[in-house]
C-alpha cells in the first residue's frame, strides 16, 4: 500500500472503523484514531475529540492526511437531523483547511424504495426522514467535491454482519445472539424476500483499496457484497445450522413493529425503515468487484465466522 500521509479515522471504535484500522495497521500505515472517549488500538495514535466541535475536528485532521468519516450516532432521527449535518460540515471544512482527503462511509437510506438492485447510479429518492438526512449530507460532500474544495469519496454498504459487528448489526442481536442463548432467531417483515448483507471484514480492505486508488476519488462506490442475496429464511437456516440447531423463526410482522414502537423508542425508529424488510433489498457491488478484482466473502463462510466469533465471546 502506498503512503498517503496519516490515516485519520473520525469515529473510531465502530465495526467498520475497526476493520479499516486493522487493515491499515497490518500494512504498517500511520493511523490516528479519533473518538470522543479515546478509543485505542495497539500501534495507533489516539486523539480525543468531539466531532460536533469544529475546532476539535480541525485539530484532529492533519495536513495532507487521508480522513475517514465513520461515526456511529445514536439511532434516532432527531439526533441524526441535528448532528449529522454538523459533523459533515465540520469534516468538509477541516479537510478543506488542512488539504486532506475525505472518505465517507455511507449507507443506502437515501435511495428509498427501489424496484430492482441498488447500484451507484440508483436515483436518490428517500422515503424516510433518516434517508432525507443521509441524502442531504452526501449531497453536501459531493457538491464540495465538484466545486473543487476538496478531494472526497463515498463508500456505501448494505446492512452489515460479521465478527465484531456487535449490536450495530441487526443479524447479530436478532439472529446470532438469540441462537447462542437457545432462543428462536427473529426476522422483521417478510422472511421470503432477498436481503443483502455486507460482511464487515471485507469493508476495511475495500475502503483501503479505494483510498490508495487515485481514480476512485470523486465517485460513489458500493463496497463488495456477496450475491445473490439470501432470503431471511435462508440466512437464518445457515446461522442455525452453524450453531447445530434446527432453524426455528420468530417473525416480527410490520403491525407488531408498529405496536412495539408505541412503547419502545428504538423500535419506533425502525418503523419508517420497514420498507427495507417487506420487499427485495438487493445491493449491487459489481462496479467495485470489477475495478478491483475483489470477491466478496460468501454468505456461508461469513455466517460461520460470525457464529464462531459469538461463541468465542460467550465461552
Amino acid at each position: 500500500m502506498e503512503e498517503f500521509g496519516k490515516h485519520v479515522l473520525l469515529g473510531a471504535g465502530g465495526p467498520i472503523a475497526n476493520s479499516l484500522a486493522k487493515t491499515l495497521l497490518e500494512r504498517r500505515q500511520d493511523v490516528r484514531l479519533v473518538s470522543r472517549r479515546g478509543y485505542a488500538l495497539p500501534n495507533a495514535e489516539v486523539v480525543k475529540a468531539d466531532l460536533l466541535n469544529p475546532d476539535a475536528m480541525k485539530e484532529a485532521v492533519l495536513p495532507g492526511s487521508t480522513v475517514y468519516l465513520l461515526p456511529g450516532l445514536t439511532y434516532s432521527v432527531d439526533v441524526w437531523t441535528v448532528q449529522w449535518p454538523r459533523i459533515m460540515h465540520n469534516a468538509i471544512q477541516a479537510c478543506t483547511d488542512r488539504g486532506a482527503r475525505l472518505m465517507f462511509f455511507d449507507n443506502v437510506y437515501m435511495y428509498g424504495r427501489v424496484d430492482g438492485p441498488m447500484t451507484e447510479s440508483t436515483p436518490v429518492n428517500p422515503c424516510s426522514r433518516k434517508g432525507e438526512v443521509r441524502s442531504r449530507i452526501a449531497a453536501e460532500l459531493l457538491d464540495a467535491t465538484k466545486a473543487g474544495r476538496l478531494k472526497a469519496c463515498i463508500a456505501r454498504s448494505a446492512d452489515f454482519y460479521g465478527p465484531g459487528a456487535g449490536n450495530n448489526s441487526v443479524p447479530h442481536f436478532m439472529i446470532f445472539q438469540r441462537l447462542a442463548r437457545g432462543k428462536a432467531p427473529q426476522w422483521i417483515g417478510d422472511a421470503t424476500q432477498p436481503h443483502s448483507f455486507t460482511y464487515t471484514p471485507d469493508c476495511g480492505p475495500a475502503i483501503a483499496l479505494l483510498a490508495e486508488s487515485d481514480d476512485a476519488w470523486g465517485q460513489v462506490w458500493h463496497l463488495p457484497t456477496a450475491a445473490p442475496p439470501l432470503t431471511g429464511n435462508q440466512f437464518i437456516e445457515l446461522a442455525a445450522r452453524a450453531f447445530g440447531r434446527e432453524p426455528r423463526l420468530s417473525l416480527l410482522r410490520p403491525w407488531m413493529v408498529h405496536v412495539g414502537g408505541l412503547f419502545n423508542p428504538l423500535v419506533h425508529e425502525v418503523v419508517e425503515m420497514l420498507y427495507q424488510n417487506t420487499a427485495p433489498y438487493v445491493f449491487d457491488s459489481t462496479k467495485f468487484e470489477t475495478r478491483f478484482a475483489f470477491t466478496p466473502t460468501p454468505y456461508a463462510s461469513g455466517i460461520a465466522a460470525a457464529v464462531a466469533a459469538v461463541r468465542k465471546v460467550r465461552s
